[in-house]
């Protein structure tokens, strides 16, 4: 078994595609083709069965593989941080997904910070809606992500980071600010922003709606909510929004946020990262970095 078939066999295994690994590795498919081949042989078992002419399904004894290079690769990379630890250099490879607001809001100054320290440190950032996040780190793919902790598998390990609470977005001035206490049936009466029908806080809002029976107007879908404030902030509609209090950009804007904790629990930004992850010091100093040196109760806790 030779390094380079493992490495071409793993990225057939991950992207589920001959062609897709092919790029990804800068290899040509018949190349792939001959090293998945080649262990096949070696080992005397398919790894992958071919469904019709496109799609590739891993066998038991493949994903077994899998499983074997994806902790060999990781390995691998631990190894050469250390190395380069004991040669008196902090470099690598920290790779992070978050959603557009958390990494335009909560992570620029820190960052800044960060690679002043570690300025050999190659530093990847994705900007990817939640559900995305999850499954890169699940993958592997990223070392940390930044997601709800409410959303996250038990399978994944959280920190909590900042908390977040849900609010109505509104004009400043609008009828409902001047309401001593309001409900979704008055929210129901105005035209919303909200996000794609996909959406986790989308769909915990409509179920409520429903409950009460309500029929109401949107006038505008969002995955993003800074374009959501923007419209709000013209009259548009009213927007939902969950959010951590560090928000400067959206303060600025002559909105109203108006708390929600009647229909929706306070949740939390977590850090997310797979169970039992060895970090190299580079690794441990960006948590320490983010957290100020400590750890919010719930640390190293799935989902609630």
């Amino acid at each position: 078994m030779e390094w380079q078939q493992l490495l071409g066999f793993y990225q057939v295994a991950r992207l589920g595609s001959f062609t897709r690994a092919a790029d990804a590795t800068f290899r040509t498919q018949s190349a792939l083709s001959q090293q998945v081949k080649a262990l096949e042989e070696e080992l005397g078992c398919p790894l992958f069965e071919r469904i019709g002419k496109r799609k590739l399904h891993i066998t038991p004894a493949g994903e077994k593989l899998r499983r074997f290079a994806e902790t060999l690769l990781a390995q691998y990379e631990i190894l050469k941080e250390e190395i380069d630890e004991i040669k008196g250099l902090q470099k690598g490879r920290l790779r992070l997904a978050a959603p557009f607001t958390t990494l335009y809001h909560l992570l620029p100054r820190r960052l800044k910070t960060y690679l002043g320290q570690f300025p050999q440190v190659e530093l990847t950032l994705l900007d990817r809606p939640q559900r995305s996040v999850i499954a890169l780190v699940k993958s592997g793919e990223v070392d940390f992500g930044l997601a709800l902790e409410s959303a996250v598998p038990k399978d994944l390990t959280c920190r909590r980071w900042q908390e977040v609470r849900t609010v109505l977005l509104a004009p400043l001035g609008h009828p409902l600010t001047r309401l001593p206490r309001f409900t979704l049936r008055h929210i129901a009466g105005y035209p919303l922003i909200l996000p794609p029908k996909t959406h986790r806080g989308r769909i915990r809002l409509e179920e409520q709606f429903r409950k009460l029976g309500l029929s109401y107007q949107v006038i505008m879908e969002s995955s993003n909510v800074e374009l959501s404030s923007l419209y709000v902030e013209m009259g548009l509609g009213l927007s939902f929004a969950t959010l951590a209090r560090d928000l400067p950009g959206l303060g600025r804007r002559q909105l109203a946020f108006l708390p929600l904790d009647r229909y929706f629990q306070p949740d939390w930004l977590a850090v997310v990262l797979r169970q039992n992850t060895v970090l190299s010091p580079f690794k441990s100093a960006f948590l320490e970095m983010l957290f100020g040196g400590e750890v919010q109760p719930g640390a190293d806790a799935g989902s609630s």
